[in-house]
């Protein structure tokens, strides 16, 4: 026998093993001072490009009166206890009904955290006997429940349609054996690519084959559609959408979650969700911040116009300059680059500390060997100026790595990894 921890010894882990030349600056980064277009890495000033602040209400002065307000009022402890038992309230109920009204269905309700409401629904929705039909670029969120599935399941090739009908037939010939039904799950906006998942042509598949569509809109939600509801209302589908999830920590630059759907259906999630039961309600000064932002959302349709402004503007730029975005659809702005992990590195570094750029890296086994994908995400709060300092830094950096500058400064990290 094996002491538990052996293979934690062995094997750290893809990531974890870069983690004595990579923590605190490439992985646990800490950026500092208040939430904005420009921040502090290192005691540098930075342009950053991480925040999922899409409509830049994290440090708005509206958001933090209101935010300060109910903190005052109720501390950061009220409402105590799980939904079910003693942490109901009026402004909850509220909440939903606003949500659920927001993005077209008849009901909704409040989760704590996305990703745990996200693994939490899907459990919720499935049983044995039913089958899950499911992107294999899913977010982790979305495995993680699927794993929680005791059934069949079965991914399709990322947004093909071909592989998604293909999965149906599979899927439809073992629920007619198990007597269960099928769930397909997509992404409204892929975090990773950008591209919108294909909900419009999924929907249309409903008149072939029997299933309900779950889809995690957290990206899409308040930044796409005409009002903001989502990748469901940009592609004129949200109607078929059965179950509708989206987060408040992207667009609504806060903590907490929801999901939306035909009312007998919540009322089944919300006696079900396992997450939810079990847990803490969602904390009030978090509810009421939730109203104000949302009703930002609703009434100043300027903040999603910026957004799409500078979301136009670095894209278009950086296309001009020759550079791969790969087929993003939404404001998530990858940058695709050929290279190593120790000289991504090196580029991040480089960009970081000399140009005052900050952005995400995306390296194997996230994306496949010898990619570098550069994430940037732009916000209502970012300025032209922002932008051209951005995409200058990023012809010069493009420029060395092509060159052969940055295998030549990761030749000792990569040497000392491998040995």
């Amino acid at each position: 026998m094996n002491d538990l921890f052996d293979k934690i010894y062995r094997d750290k882990g893809p990531l974890a093993k870069w983690a004595s030349v990579a923590e605190g600056y490439f992985v646990f980064p800490k950026l500092e001072g208040p939430i904005s277009n420009r921040m502090k890495f290192k005691g540098k000033d930075v342009i950053t490009w991480s925040i999922n602040d899409y409509l830049g209400l994290a440090n708005h002065p509206e958001v933090r009166k209101v935010d300060a307000e109910a903190a005052a009022t109720y501390g950061s402890a009220y409402p105590m206890g799980a939904r079910m038992m003693s942490g109901h309230t009026d402004l909850h109920e509220q909440l939903e009904q606003e949500l659920a009204a927001f993005v077209n269905k008849e009901a909704a309700y409040l989760l704590n955290f996305g990703y745990q409401g996200c693994v939490s629904t899907i459990d919720a929705l499935v049983a044995k006997d039913d089958v899950i039909v499911y992107d294999v670029d899913a977010h982790a969120c979305i495995i993680d429940g699927v794993r929680l599935h005791h059934g069949k399941r079965f991914t399709y090739k990322h947004n093909d349609l071909e592989s998604i009908e293909k999965n149906l037939q599979r899927a439809t010939k073992l629920a007619e054996q198990t007597g269960g039904g099928i769930l397909l799950i997509s992404e409204g906006v892929f975090g990773m690519r950008g591209e919108q998942g294909r909900l419009k042509e999924i929907v249309a598949l409903k008149e072939k084959y029997k299933f309900r569509l779950f889809v995690d809109d957290a990206h899409g939600f308040g930044t796409l559609g005409k009002t903001g509801a989502g990748a469901g209302e940009e592609q004129g589908v949200q109607d078929q959408i059965d179950v509708y999830f989206a987060t408040f920590a992207k667009s609504l630059a806060s903590t907490g979650a929801f999901i939306a759907a035909d009312k007998e259906i919540m009322d089944y999630l919300k006696y079900n969700l396992r997450s939810q039961m079990f847990a803490k309600s969602l904390q009030m000064q978090l509810v009421v911040g939730a109203l104000k932002r949302l009703d930002m959302l609703r009434s100043m349709p300027e903040l999603k116009n910026k957004l799409w402004e500078n979301v136009n503007n670095l894209q278009d730029g950086l296309r001009s300059r020759g550079f791969d975005l790969g087929t993003t659809q939404s404001c998530v702005t990858p940058v695709y680059l050929k290279g190593s992990i120790p000289e991504a590195m090196a580029l991040v570094k480089d960009l970081r500390e000399n140009y005052g750029i900050f952005c995400s890296i995306v390296v194997y086994p996230v994306i496949p060997k010898g990619l570098i994908l550069l994430r940037l995400i732009p916000t209502a709060t970012h300025t032209i100026d922002d932008i051209n300092e951005t995409l200058d830094a990023f012809s010069a950096i493009r420029d060395r790595l092509e060159g052969g500058v940055y295998k030549r400064l990761s030749a000792g990290v990569e040497a000392a990894m491998n040995a």
